[in-house]
């Protein structure tokens, strides 16, 4: 009977604390990044573009729980997880109501994004109670913003060459990407995937959704971009947005592969375009797919942002 009422009373609790939570929306950009961009994370997850651009694969979602802000992801297995609480304060009494929520579904607490300040963070609430595990392939690439800007130095000489041998060879314009060049980016886009097997390529699939989305709020969203042109068509795009106050994300970058030199100058173009206050550059993650690792490492990050998976051990469920 005891028993009994323990569950109804940790279902009213679930209950409770569930209608917290909501899906995230253009809306709540205001509420959103007056959390996150005042801090030093750079995970390119906790760009408000990509919170909301990505919510049909993640179901992204947030509450304010003790006056800190707690975004919540659902991964393919259908398991909750949770970035660390943003604000002032100890985390641990919104890491509490967390841990209640995840008993209630009978699942563990599982915390994402675990990057290593957060981590040695997480350690002195915690000591011992995670089980950390990473992923190479998700690992995020940071960059000098200046470094990819200039391209000085023998490390940068390869780019270099690409870059000067694309200016000899064609006749080619750069611009800021304005919304009223974004259906021709689209259409672009759309012959790129094709090209690049959209059809048996659940990543680019997805991508590409992603990506129409946030080219259809463009605006709202606040992107940043840029367009060359060779003889009047695109030839290349990228856009973005900010991660912090002195990181930017670049989310996307597509060019036409037949042109030489083109992704290394709409890269450089695009870096040495940004305001000044961006220090560096988050290129995403390679996904452990071969060719791209050997493009991001090509252009010297300054190093991989590891964003490890913490999971609250059994036995504290018990």
């Amino acid at each position: 009977m005891q028993e009994t009422k323990n569950t109804i009373h940790l279902q009213k609790q679930m209950a409770s604390f569930m209608k917290e939570f909501k899906p995230i929306t253009i809306q709540d950009k205001e509420l959103i990044t007056s959390y996150i961009l005042p801090t030093n994370e750079q995970d390119c997850d906790l760009s408000f573009a990509n919170l909301c651009s990505w919510h049909f694969l993640t179901e992204s979602s947030f509450a304010i729980i003790h006056h800190q802000l707690v975004i919540r992801f659902t991964n393919p297995e259908g398991i909750h997880e949770y970035f660390m609480p943003f604000g002032q304060g100890s985390p641990v009494p919104v890491i509490e109501e967390l841990e209640i929520c995840a008993k209630a579904r009978n699942e563990p607490l599982c915390l994402r994004g675990i990057s290593p300040s957060i981590q040695e963070k997480l350690e002195q609430y915690y000591p011992a109670l995670f089980e950390y595990s990473s992923n190479r392939d998700y690992s995020d690439y940071i960059y000098d913003r200046q470094a990819l800007a200039e391209l000085k130095g023998k490390n940068y000489q390869p780019k270099r060459n690409h870059v000067n041998k694309f200016k000899k060879v064609y006749e080619y314009t750069y611009e800021t990407l304005k919304p009223e060049a974004i259906p021709e980016c689209l259409q672009f886009e759309a012959e790129w995937c094709l090209k690049h097997g959209y059809i048996e390529n659940e990543n680019i699939r997805n991508e590409r959704r992603a990506l129409t989305f946030a080219f259809h709020h463009f605006t709202e969203l606040n992107l940043c971009g840029a367009i060359i042109r060779i003889k009047g068509k695109i030839a290349a795009f990228t856009f973005g947005a900010p991660i912090n106050y002195n990181t930017f994300g670049v989310h996307y970058e597509k060019a036409n592969v037949n042109i030489d030199g083109i992704y290394s100058a709409i890269n450089q173009y695009f870096a040495s375009h940004l305001p000044e206050q961006y220090l560096y550059l988050n290129r995403e993650e390679d996904l452990g797919i071969p060719g791209l690792r050997q493009a991001k490492l090509s252009y010297h990050p300054i190093g991989l942002l590891e964003k490890k998976r913490a999971i609250k051990k059994t036995a504290q469920f018990q």
